[in-house]
Formats: structure tokens, C-alpha cells, sequence
């Protein structure tokens, strides 16, 4: 009889600890979910504002975080669905995509895409740095700075940023 008791109890502690693991992974789940897509426990970066820089065109940002006027020359508009020329526009930096949601509004700092908009049109565009020999890049986190805009582009299966500096 007592050997019956100790296997229930052991049982019953087994059946006890598989639960409350499951409602603790549960529970940090739903946490990770809170803070979905992940940003770094740091105040928001100010908007970019100013004249943007690169050898195909600039952009400036009024400092609101989603008006710009961009002009492309026609190479970087052909990378990016966008009409050369100066243009007025909205953008928004985006997570790219992340399962279930798909890409969500973010802040720049931690952003892997970007999507300016025209009255008519709109491109989303990769970020990140290309390696020397174009077989890597970088995305991500601190990618895009106060002071650097990197669009990402493949072609023939090599890497290559288009780099906006602040002026």
C-alpha cells in the first residue's frame, strides 16, 4: 500500500510541475508577443531631418518621421519601382516580415525595410549594408542611424547599398 502511495505522489508532483512549466512557457510567450517585434529598451531615436546625400540622389526629411522629397536618378529608380526625378512623398520604416503579423511600423533604428509612398505608388525597400564582395549583408539593428539610410539591393546575385548620408 505504501509503495502505491508514493508512486501517486510522485505522479501526481510529475503531472503538477509539467503544468505550471506549461502555463510559465505560455505566459512567456504571450510576454515576448507584448514586445513584438523587438525593440532595444532605449528612448525612440529623434526623426531624421535634413538633406540625405549619395552618388544617385538625395532626401530630405522635414523632422515630422513621415514626409520626405526624394530625387532619384534613373538607376535607383529603376531599383525601386520609384519614378526618378523629384518627388514628394510619406514613409514609414517597417520590421520586415515577421510571422504572424507581417512587417509592422517601427522605429528606424531597428528597421530591416522601408516604404515610401506617392499619391499613386508605393515600394517597399530593403536595408542594410552589403559586404565588399557583395555574398553578405547586414541588416537590422543599428543599420539605419541618424545619419545613414542604406538601401539594400541584389543583382546577379551579389549584394550592393545604395548609401544616404546626412549632409
Amino acid at each position: 500500500m505504501k509503495k502505491g502511495f508514493k508512486i501517486a505522489g510522485i505522479m501526481l508532483l510529475t503531472a503538477v510541475l509539467a503544468i505550471g512549466l506549461l502555463f510559465y512557457i505560455d505566459r512567456k510567450q504571450r510576454k515576448q508577443l507584448d514586445n513584438y517585434p523587438y525593440e532595444p529598451d532605449t528612448p525612440e531615436p529623434d526623426p531624421h531631418d535634413g538633406t540625405f546625400v549619395s552618388q544617385h540622389g538625395t532626401m530630405v526629411f522635414n523632422g515630422d518621421g513621415t514626409s520626405l522629397v526624394f530625387d532619384f536618378d534613373e538607376e535607383l529608380a529603376g531599383l525601386t519601382g520609384l519614378p526618378s526625378g523629384e518627388q514628394a512623398g510619406t514613409y514609414v520604416f517597417l520590421s520586415g516580415d515577421l510571422p504572424p503579423h507581417g512587417s509592422m511600423d517601427i522605429r528606424y533604428d531597428v528597421a530591416h525595410e522601408w516604404r515610401i509612398s506617392l499619391d499613386d505608388i508605393s515600394a517597399v525597400i530593403d536595408l542594410g549594408l552589403a559586404s565588399d564582395d557583395g555574398s553578405t549583408a547586414q541588416v537590422g539593428i543599428d543599420v539605419v542611424t541618424d545619419r545613414r539610410i542604406p538601401l539594400l539591393f541584389m543583382k546577379d546575385g551579389k549584394f550592393f547599398s545604395v548609401i544616404f548620408e546626412k549632409e
